[in-house]
């Protein structure tokens, strides 16, 4: 997936930080816009899934590339 709005970068961050952060950009998006996540805490894929069925935002897209993973969260 390329097309994205704005992208956070939480590398080197730990949980809750990454969601943190995620919600905090997310409030400042357009409904529909596309926010792009880098993380690279391993429990960041489990704690998104929870986030994006808690808040009613869509995870599109998780995936792990070298010890970075990656998600694409739609705005609701």
């Amino acid at each position: 997936m390329a097309n994205f709005d704005q992208e956070l970068d939480a590398s080197g961050l730990n949980c809750p930080l990454p969601i943190l952060r995620a919600k905090k950009m997310l409030k400042g998006m357009e409904s529909e816009q596309i926010l792009r996540i880098i993380a690279t805490d391993p429990g960041s894929v489990k704690d998104f899934d929870s986030f994006a069925k808690q808040t009613g935002n869509e995870l599109l897209e998780s995936s792990e590339e070298g010890g970075k993973y990656v998600f694409f969260i739609k705005k609701k």
